[in-house]
C-alpha cells in the first residue's frame, strides 16, 4: 500500500517509531507526529528494554536500538525481605530514561525525514491525511471517540511512580512492614546516574494511610508531596539518604485496556491506545515498539488499509493477549503479595518468577541454580539433584500433622482424613468468587476439615488459576492443599509445590 500522508497522533515511543518505519519503507510518504505536549517536557522515569524486545528492535532498525543500548545501563536483579536478598542475573536487560528514549527516538525520527509538530492537541477526524495512527496513550481520545469497541478494568491494588537522584545497583523488589500496612517497591536504575521507583499498596493500606486525603488534595499536574515525604522513610534503606523525586506523581489504579477493533476507517490504534498490560511484566513500551514493526511490515505487504489493518491486528492481537493474559496473573499476584512475606526469600522468588506461568520452574533452574537449589532445599529440607529437577520435587515425602506421605502426588484420596473438594470456576481467585470459596473453606475447617483438593478442567489456564486459588486458601485458611490437574502439566503443578501454592498435588485419572 503507498501512502502518500500520514498523521501520528501521539509522540511517545510508539508514536515516534512507528513515523520512522514508516518514513524509511516509503520516503515519498509524508509523515507528520501531533504532539500536544512541549519537547523539552515529558513525563515518567526510567524506561526497560528486555534481551526479547531488543532483538526485535536490532531486526527492525539497528541504528536506533544502537542509540538505546548505549544510552541505557544493564542490571540484575534482586528482591529483599527484611534482612534477606536474593539476586539473579537478568541478561541483556538495560534502563533508559524515559527522557533519553524519547530523544533517540525524535533524532531518529527527524533523521528519516519525520516532521514533529508540538504543542496542539489534534483530532483524527480533522487531520489531512490517507492514515491515521493513534498513539495517544491509555487515555486516548482518539479510542473513547471512534467506533474500537474499547473496554477498561480497573484494578484493585494503587500504585504511583516516582524516582531517585541515584543509580541502584540492581533493579530491587522490596516490600516493607509499617504501621499502616505492607508497602512495596519496584525499583530499578537508569542511565544518568538515577532510579525509578515503583510503589505499590493495597487499598485498605492506602486508606489507613490517610492516602485517599492526599490524593484528592493533590492538583492534576501537581505531584502528591505527602504521599512522597512519608514512602521516604518507609524506603530510606533503598534511597540511602536521598529523597524522592516526583513528576506528577499521584496514586493511580492500572487500566487495563482492551478494544474489540484495532481500527475504524483509516485510523488504526497502536500501543496503550489499543491494549495495555499491567506494568509488572514491564509491556508498555515493548508492546508500542512492536506493534509500530508490524504495522508498518503490514501496510507494506498489502494493497489498502483494510487489508494491512486486518493483516496488523491479525499478527499482533495473538501475541498482545498471551502478554494481557500474563500481566493479568501477575497483577493478582502482586495484589494479593503481602500474604506471601512468611516464605523464604529464594522460595518467594521462585514464586515471582512463575506467578504467571512464564518461565518453567527448570528454565529458571537453568540461569538461577543458586536461588532454585536453595528454595528446593527448604521445600523439602534435602538438596536436589542437577537434572530432572520437576521430578524430585514430586517424589518429595511429606509430614502433615501425624500423616506421613510418601511423595507429593497422591494416587487416591488419603484415608481418615476429611477434605471436600473445590471445583468453582473462578477468574480471579482474589475476587469476590475467590472470597466465597475462602469463607465456605474457613466454615468447613470449623467443622472438622483437614484440608481441602481442588479440581476441575484440565486446561493450563484453569490448573494455574486453581494454583492461585488454593494458595490463598492455604494462606487464609490453612489445611492440607491438593490440587488436581493432568500429568502434562506436572512442570506447573511442581512450581506450586516449591512456591507453597499447595502442598500435595494429583494427577487427573485420564493423566495418571
Amino acid at each position: 500500500m503507498q501512502i502518500r500522508r500520514a498523521a501520528v497522533l501521539g509522540g511517545g515511543p510508539g508514536g515516534l517509531y512507528a513515523a520512522r518505519l514508516l518514513k524509511l519503507a516509503q520516503p515519498s510518504c509524508d509523515v507528520v507526529v501531533h504532539e500536544q505536549g512541549d519537547p523539552d517536557t515529558t513525563f515518567g522515569f526510567g524506561v526497560g528494554l528486555a534481551a526479547g524486545t531488543q532483538r526485535k528492535l536490532e531486526a527492525a532498525d539497528a541504528d536506533t536500538l544502537r542509540d538505546l543500548v548505549a544510552a541505557g545501563c544493564r542490571h540484575d536483579m534482586t528482591m529483599s525481605v527484611g534482612n534477606r536478598s536474593v539476586r539473579v542475573r537478568n541478561d541483556r536487560l538495560i534502563g533508559v530514561a524515559r527522557t533519553e528514549l524519547l530523544a533517540v527516538l525524535q533524532r531518529h525520527a527527524e533523521k528519516a525525514g519525520v516532521r514533529i509538530e508540538y504543542g496542539t492537541r489534534r483530532a483524527a477526524d480533522e487531520l489531512d491525511a490517507d492514515l491515521v495512527v493513534a498513539a495517544d496513550g491509555v487515555s486516548s481520545a482518539t479510542r473513547s471517540a471512534g467506533d474500537f469497541g474499547e473496554h477498561i478494568e480497573v484494578g484493585r491494588g494503587l500504585y504511583l511512580w516516582c524516582g531517585a537522584g541515584f543509580a541502584l545497583p540492581d533493579a530491587v523488589f522490596a516490600p516493607v512492614e509499617t504501621e499502616h500496612g505492607v508497602f512495596v517497591t519496584h525499583a530499578y536504575p537508569y542511565s544518568g546516574g538515577r532510579s525509578t521507583f515503583l510503589i505499590e499498596t493495597d487499598e485498605e493500606t492506602w486508606r489507613r494511610a490517610g492516602f485517599d486525603a492526599s490524593t484528592d488534595a493533590t492538583p492534576p499536574d501537581d505531584s502528591d508531596i505527602t504521599s512522597l515525604r512519608y514512602l521516604e522513610t518507609v524506603f530510606a534503606e533503598r534511597l540511602r539518604g536521598h529523597p524522592l523525586i516526583g513528576n506528577r506523581t499521584r496514586w493511580t489504579r492500572f487500566r487495563t485496556v482492551r478494544c474489540e477493533r484495532w481500527s475504524s476507517g483509516r485510523t488504526v490504534l497502536l500501543g496503550d491506545a489499543a491494549h495495555t498490560a499491567h506494568f509488572s511484566v514491564g509491556s508498555g513500551t515493548k508492546l508500542a515498539m512492536e506493534d509500530a514493526i508490524s504495522l508498518v511490515e503490514a501496510l507494506a505487504g498489502e494493497p489498502d488499509a483494510n487489508a494491512a489493518f486486518a493483516r496488523y491486528e491479525a499478527t499482533r492481537r495473538p501475541a498482545v493477549e498471551r502478554l494481557q493474559e500474563l500481566a493479568r496473573r501477575s497483577q493478582l499476584w502482586w495484589e494479593s503479595f503481602p500474604s506471601r512475606l512468611d516464605l523464604p526469600v529464594e522460595r518467594l522468588m521462585v514464586a515471582y518468577m512463575t506467578r504467571a506461568g512464564n518461565v518453567p520452574l527448570a528454565r529458571f533452574a537453568a540461569t538461577s541454580p543458586e536461588v532454585v537449589t536453595a528454595a528446593a532445599e527448604q521445600y523439602a529440607h534435602a538438596t536436589p539433584p542437577g537434572r530432572d529437577l520437576v521430578d524430585w520435587v514430586l517424589e518429595q515425602p511429606l509430614r502433615h500433622g501425624d500423616t506421613t506421605f510418601p511423595r507429593r502426588v497422591l494416587a487416591s484420596r488419603p484415608d481418615g482424613l476429611a477434605m471436600p473438594t473445590f471445583t468453582d470456576a473462578v477468574s480471579d481467585p482474589w475476587g469476590g468468587a475467590g472470597d466465597a470459596v475462602v469463607e465456605r473453606a474457613r466454615r468447613a475447617r470449623q467443622e472438622g476439615a483437614d484440608g481441602f483438593r481442588f479440581a476441575g478442567p484440565d486446561d493450563r489456564p484453569a490448573v494455574l488459576t486453581r494454583l492461585d486459588l488454593a494458595e490463598r486458601v492455604r494462606a487464609e485458611v490453612g489445611g492440607l492443599i491438593v490440587v488436581e490437574g493432568p500429568a502434562e502439566l506436572r512442570a506447573d503443578l511442581a512450581a506450586g509445590l516449591v512456591s507453597a501454592r499447595c502442598d500435595l498435588v494429583s494427577f487427573t485419572e485420564e493423566e495418571a
